[in-house]
């Protein structure tokens, strides 16, 4: 469910509608770009309606197919900033082969593993290593390939909604496959779509040489993807050892420090970080990528907590679990295709609000009716809040901290606001499923939601210190 693509890409093709169509020839450079966007955002949902299958089949546990979802999550995070700097050094094209080359080596090794090590490898960190390589050249080349403003509002539209439907269509697909052939398949399904992606990738033309002499900061992307690493991983021990999830967590804390006093050293001896301290220097743009770290978190975290339930409580297959699940799809379309309409007429600060409260009171349904009743239409009204709440406030949030600074640092801001983005989401798969994987009742259940709700209304409190100010506006 990453349904950041598909709120922001609903309201970029809702804006954009109104424009002439894309030429044949940009129309053909632009397929690959939205179909790699639409496979990783495929990746990024459709494991956890297999989780049953996975754990059957590599006799492993729930916790295992947990830990593989937070890694691959986590890779992203750890390296999505470092990805879209060897762009730069390597050129857009480049970078992009490789990725989907890396992808796709990952996705095959997943349909043949055998045990829960090689999946891991296969899925979590060569996937995972591949998208943080291809996704930024993805929106590089766009923004390079598409020079007027009209053009690359649809392009983008087209980008996003092939995210939104691969995020939203990822559990009922992974579903349909897992049930009719078997989970494996859908990494074969994924190994395919990325050969058809290389072979369309013919016609992309990088715009811009590569510069071979530009400095990459080494050292900073092996320190912040260590700590975050770190971090995450004492999360996950919190289920077998407190002393060492509190060691992880403070080391993983102390690395990142390192990291920070590491950037703010190469700044003052004029040398070019990973990632300019100037970016955290706005208070409403930091407050923006708090609101959209939880909002990933929540989001990440309700899909595993309510899939996992399903299939090890409940006891229903991949297609039933994909099923229920096109009710917080059903929300987040509707929200989204609205998106460009309430960005026009209300405040930004009034509709992520408004988002946080619409999703927290989404999980407190699902507390209430999910626990009284045994029929599976029971969440439906809670996903479809849920759905509702994040599709409107997904593209406000991503628009607060875009617009703060100027063109030649949207490269950087980009970057940093899908690593915060990413993050949250491994926070959520790791919080929130190490909470329930310790019982798999229904009283783990509930308490995993809750920890949800106190997270939505921690981004609620974050939102309502945003300016009053961040009024209407379009969708960039």
């Amino acid at each position: 469910m990453a349904a950041a693509d598909a709120a922001e890409g609903a309201a970029l093709v809702a804006e954009a509608d109104t424009t002439g169509r894309t030429s044949g020839a940009k129309r053909g450079v632009l397929a690959p770009l939205a179909l790699a966007q639409f496979i990783c955002s495929f990746a990024g949902s459709n494991m956890n309606v297999m989780i049953n299958d996975i754990s059957r089949d590599l006799d492993t546990t729930v916790q295992g197919v947990q830990v593989a979802i937070t890694i691959f999550l986590l890779v992203m995070a750890a390296l999505m900033i470092p990805g879209g700097k060897l762009t730069d050094r390597y050129g857009r094209k480049r970078c992009f082969l490789t990725g989907l080359a890396v992808y796709g080596v990952g996705a095959l090794l997943s349909a043949a593993a055998p045990g829960l090590g090689v999946l891991i490898l296969g899925n979590s960190i060569l996937e995972g290593i591949g998208t943080a390589l291809l996704i930024p050249p993805v929106y590089i080349l766009t923004t390079l390939l598409f020079a007027d403003m009209t053009s690359r509002a649809r392009a983008f539209g087209t980008i996003m909604a092939l995210g939104g439907i691969g995020a939203a269509a990822g559990p009922l697909i992974g579903g349909l496959i897992t049930s009719a052939i078997g989970w494996r398949a859908a990494f074969v399904f994924q190994a395919v779509v990325i050969a058809l992606i290389i072979i369309l990738s013919r016609h992309i033309e990088d715009p811009v040489p590569p510069d071979p002499t530009r400095p990459f900061d080494t050292g900073g992307a092996v320190l912040s993807a260590v700590g975050l690493i770190l971090l995450v991983t004492g999360i996950l021990a919190a289920d077998d050892n407190v002393w060492l999830m509190l060691a992880l967590i403070v080391l993983g804390a102390l690395v990142l420090l390192w990291f920070f006093m590491s950037v703010r050293a190469k700044e003052r001896a004029g040398k070019e970080p990973l990632l300019p301290t100037s970016l955290f220097r706005s208070r409403t743009s930091n407050l923006g990528l708090v609101t959209q770290n939880i909002q990933w978190l929540v989001l990440m975290g309700t899909s595993f907590v309510v899939a996992a339930y399903l299939q090890v409580v409940r006891g229903y297959d991949a297609i039933q679990t994909g099923v229920i699940f096109t009710a917080a799809t059903l929300g987040l379309l509707v929200s989204s295709l609205a998106a460009a309409r309430l960005a026009q007429r209300h405040a930004q600060r009034t509709l992520i609000m408004t988002g946080f409260v619409l999703t927290t009171a989404g999980i407190a349904v699902l507390l209430a009716m999910v626990g009284g009743s045994p029929s599976p239409w029971a969440f439906a009204p809670g996903l479809l809040l849920i759905g509702l709440g994040l599709g409107v406030m997904l593209t406000p949030s991503v628009n607060i901290v875009q617009s703060i600074f100027p063109e030649e640092q949207q490269g950087e801001i980009s970057g940093l606001s899908r690593s915060v983005s990413n993050l949250g989401s491994s926070l959520g798969t790791a919080i929130a499923g190490t909470i329930l994987v310790a019982g798999l009742t229904t009283h783990a259940y509930a308490a995993a939601m809750i920890t949800l709700a106190v997270f939505g209304l921690a981004g609620l409190a974050a939102a309502a210190f945003l300016p009053r100010g961040t009024g209407p506006s379009t969708v960039p």
